[in-house]
C-alpha cells in the first residue's frame, strides 16, 4: 500500500491519507527514531553537544510530522475509525517515550555533556537545551532501577488511554444531546441570527423545528437569551453533567484513576506529588507559590464577586420576582442588566464583527505590528472544506509560515478552541525551516440570510488562538525542541492573551469593526461602551476563573488517593469560591478537558498568571501608543521568536525591562480599591 504518510512532504497531504494509513506509519516513525536513537546511543565518538544533545533534538522528525496530523484530526475532524486507531497508538507512543527516558545508556551520553556544561563553549540556547534534555531524563526515570522503570512504563501507558477515553466521552456526551423546539414561543428572546441557526441545525438533522445543541455557538446565545427559565435549566443542566450520568460514557472512575496515577508517577520519581512534578519546571516553581497567587488574587476579587452576586440576584428579583438566583439564570440576568447599565448587548455588536472582517482586522494589526503580510491561499491540501489557508511573508516578501484556520463547529470537532501546529520551525543543514501553524474555533456559522456575525467574545477568542499562532510563526530558533510554544506552560498564554487588549482599543476597531451590510465602521459611542464594560462582572468571572485553578490544585496537588466521590471532592473545593447554589446534577471535573485531556495538570493557574504579564505587557504599549513600532519589535524580537530558549522572566525583562506587577492585572480588572 502506497502510504503518503511515508513519503517526503512538506505540506500535509491530507486528501491523500486513509485512516488505516496512520497505524503504519506511525509504527514506521516510531522504528526509524529508534533507529537514529541507537545511532547516538552507538556512536563510537565521546560524547559531546553536537552527536548527542544537538542530534537527540533532530530526530523523530517523521514521527512528529505523521502523529501532529493524527492528533489534530483526532481534535478537529474525527470519527469512531480514528478514535479506535488512537487507543491503539498512544500506548505505543508513550512506550516509545518511555524507551528513549529510560535508556540509561543514552542517559549517560546526556550526563556526560551535562557534567561539561560549565567547561564547553555553549550559547544561551544551546545551555537551555542541555538543561532541558538532562531535566527531561532525570524527571523521567532515568535514574531509577530497572523494575521501578517498569512500573512508570505501565503507568505511562494507562495514563495516555485514560485521557483519550475522557476526551472521546465528553465528545459523545456533547454530540448526544439534542434539545428539539416546535413552539416558537419556546424561542422567545433568542436573537434571530440564533433562531435561525437553530432551524438550520434541525433541518441539517432532517427534523422539524429548532435545535439547539450543546456546541458553544448554539449553547451560549440560549443560556444568554432564552426567556424560558426551565429550558434554560434543562439545556444548562445538560451542559454542567458531562460525562456524570453513570453510564458507559460516566468519566468519575476515569478521573479518580488519572489523578492516582499521576500521584503514584510523581511519588515513584521522587516528587511529593504531580505539582510538584510539573511545577518545577513552570514560572511558579512550586505548589505553595501557585496557592499563595491565586489566594491573592482571590482575596482581592471576592469582595468585588459577592458584591457583584448580590447586585444581580438584586437585579433578577426586582425583573422576575427570582427568588433564588441559580447558574441557569447568571448568563440570561447579566446580559439582562448589562443592556440596562451600558445599552450594550451582542445583538448591536455582531453586526460590525463580520468573521472575514475579523479575519482581516487581526492580520492589519499584524501587519502594523510585526510587519506580517497574509495571503488567502487555494492551493494548499486542507482537511475540510471549511478550512481557510494563507501564506505568510514578512516586510521582503520572504516567506514566514504556511497558517491554516478553521472556525465552525462540525460532529467530528471538539468543542473550544486551540492552536496548534503540523510543522516545526527549526535551522536545520543551513536552512531556516518555517512552521505550518493553525487555530481551530467554534464560531457562530453563516445562515441562508446572514454571514457568521461574531459575538464580542468570540472575537476576542479568535485575537487570543491568533496570538498563540504568532508566537509559532514567528518562532525564529535553531533547535525544534525550544521553538514557538515549546514554552514554560505560565508562559505559553502570554502573547494569546496581551493579542486580546487591542480589541478593546478605537484605533484597532477602526481597521476591522464595520457593519457587515452598510460598511458603516463602529460608532465611538459602542466603542465606548465596550471599555465601559470591560470590568463588568469582572469580579465574578475572576472568582470563577480561580474556582478552576484550585479544583485543579486539589487534584494534583496532594495526594488523591483518600477521594472517594467526584462530587463531594468538588464541593468542599468550590466552598470558597462559589457563589451560585450547588446543583447536585453537575460536576466541572467529569468533563474538564484541560486538566484530564490536555496538558493543563496543576497549570490552569496559568490563565491568570499569564493574565499579570498581558496586563503588565500591554501597560507598555499603551504607554508608548498601541502600534509602537519599537515596542512591538522589542515583543517579537524578545518574547515571539525566542521561543523556550531562554528563562521567560529573563525573556520578559528583556522585552520590558522590569518583572511584571500583579497592580497592573489588578487595575484593568477593576479590582484595585
Amino acid at each position: 500500500m502506497n502510504n503518503p504518510l511515508l513519503e517526503s512532504f512538506d505540506i500535509a497531504p491530507f486528501s491523500k491519507i486513509k485512516s488505516d494509513h496512520f497505524l503504519s506509519a506511525i509504527k514506521n516513525g516510531i522504528s526509524l527514531a529508534k533507529e537514529e536513537i541507537n545511532q547516538i546511543v552507538t556512536n563510537p565518538e565521546q560524547p559531546n553537544f553536537s552527536n548527542t544533545i544537538e542530534a537527540m533534538d533532530y530526530s523523530g522528525e517523521l514521527l512528529d510530522r505523521v502523529t501532529s496530523v493524527f492528533f489534530n484530526l483526532n481534535s478537529a475532524e474525527t470519527n469512531e475509525e480514528i478514535q479506535k486507531i488512537a487507543q491503539e497508538v498512544s500506548p505505543l507512543l508513550a512506550e516509545f517515550s518511555n524507551d528513549i527516558s529510560l535508556n540509561n545508556d543514552l542517559f549517560k551520553r546526556i550526563e556526560a555533556v551535562y557534567l561539561q556544561k560549565d567547561e564547553i563553549d555553549l550559547d544561551p540556547e544551546q545551555h537551555t537545551l542541555l538543561r532541558k534534555r538532562y531535566k527531561s531524563f532525570s524527571r523521567n526515570g532515568a535514574n531509577l532501577p530497572e523494575d521501578k522503570k517498569e512500573i512508570l512504563r505501565n503507568i505511562d501507558k494507562e495514563l495516555s488511554k485514560l485521557g483519550l477515553k475522557f476526551g472521546e466521552n465528553v465528545l459523545a456526551e456533547t454530540n448526544k444531546f439534542e434539545m428539539l423546539l416546535t413552539e416558537e414561543s419556546d424561542l422567545d428572546g433568542l436573537p434571530d441570527g440564533a433562531k435561525e441557526a437553530a432551524k438550520e441545525i434541525a433541518k441539517a438533522k432532517g427534523k422539524e423545528g429548532w435545535m439547539i445543541t450543546l456546541d458553544y455557538p448554539s449553547y451560549i446565545p440560549f443560556i444568554t437569551y432564552a426567556k424560558n427559565r426551565e429550558l434554560r435549566k434543562k439545556l444548562s443542566l445538560a451542559f454542567g453533567s458531562k460525562g456524570f450520568h453513570n453510564d458507559d460514557l460516566d468519566n468519575q472512575e476515569i478521573v479518580l484513576k488519572i489523578a492516582n496515577l499521576r500521584h503514584q508517577r510523581a511519588a515513584l520519581l521522587g516528587y511529593s506529588s504531580h505539582a510538584h512534578y510539573i511545577l518545577e519546571e513552570r514560572m511558579a516553581e512550586s505548589p505553595d507559590k501557585v496557592f499563595a497567587f491565586l489566594n491573592n488574587i482571590l482575596e482581592k476579587a471576592k469582595p468585588a464577586a459577592q458584591r457583584e452576586f448580590k447586585q444581580l440576584a438584586s437585579f433578577a428579583k426586582d425583573l422576575d420576582g427570582i427568588e433564588n438566583l441559580q447558574k441557569w439564570d447568571g448568563a440570561y440576568y447579566s446580559e439582562k442588566l448589562k443592556q440596562k447599565l451600558f445599552d450594550l448587548d451582542d445583538e448591536k455588536l455582531k453586526p460590525y464583527f463580520k468573521l472575514e472582517n475579523v479575519i482581516d482586522g487581526v492580520f492589519k494589526i499584524a501587519t502594523k505590528l510585526f510587519d506580517l503580510h497574509f495571503e488567502e491561499t487555494n492551493d494548499v491540501d486542507k482537511y475540510h472544506k471549511e478550512v481557510k489557508t494563507y501564506n505568510v511573508t514578512d516586510a521582503n516578501g520572504n516567506f514566514i509560515a504556511l497558517f491554516y484556520a478553521d472556525f465552525h463547529p462540525r460532529p467530528g470537532k471538539r468543542n473550544g478552541a486551540w492552536m496548534t501546529s503540523y510543522k516545526s520551525q527549526m535551522r536545520k543543514n543551513d536552512t531556516n525551516v518555517r512552521p505550518h501553524v493553525s487555530i481551530v474555533c467554534n464560531f457562530t456559522k453563516p445562515t441562508p440570510s446572514k454571514p457568521s456575525l461574531l459575538t464580542f467574545n468570540e472575537v476576542t477568542t479568535l485575537f487570543h488562538e491568533f496570538g498563540h499562532a504568532l508566537h509559532g510563526m514567528l518562532a525564529n530558533t535553531t533547535y525544534p525542541g525550544l521553538s514557538g510554544t515549546s514554552v514554560f506552560w505560565d508562559f505559553v498564554e502570554l502573547p494569546s492573551q496581551v493579542m486580546e487588549n487591542w480589541c478593546y482599543e478605537k484605533e484597532a476597531l477602526e481597521l476591522f469593526a464595520k457593519h457587515y451590510e452598510t460598511g458603516e465602521v463602529i460608532p465611538m459611542e459602542l466603542v465606548n461602551k465596550i471599555k465601559e464594560s470591560a470590568t463588568f462582572m469582572e469580579g465574578m468571572a475572576t472568582m470563577r476563573q480561580l474556582s478552576f485553578g484550585l479544583l485543579d490544585m486539589s487534584w494534583h496537588g496532594q495526594d488523591p488517593s483518600s477521594i472517594e466521590n467526584v462530587k463531594d471532592h468538588e464541593r468542599k473545593v468550590f466552598k470558597e469560591t462559589s457563589l451560585y447554589p450547588d446543583v447536585s446534577e453537575n460536576c466541572m471535573s467529569t468533563a474538564f478537558s484541560h486538566i484530564f485531556q490536555g496538558g493543563y495538570s496543576a497549570g490552569y493557574y496559568s490563565y491568570k498568571w499569564a493574565e499579570v504579564l498581558d496586563a503588565d505587557a500591554f501597560e507598555y504599549f499603551k504607554d508608548n501608543g498601541i502600534f509602537n513600532k519599537e515596542v512591538a519589535t522589542k515583543f517579537k524580537e524578545n518574547v515571539l521568536a525566542k521561543g523556550g530558549t531562554e528563562n521567560p522572566m529573563t525573556l520578559y525583562k528583556r522585552f520590558r525591562g522590569q518583572e511584571p506587577k500583579p497592580e497592573a492585572l489588578l487595575k484593568r480588572a477593576g479590582l484595585l480599591t
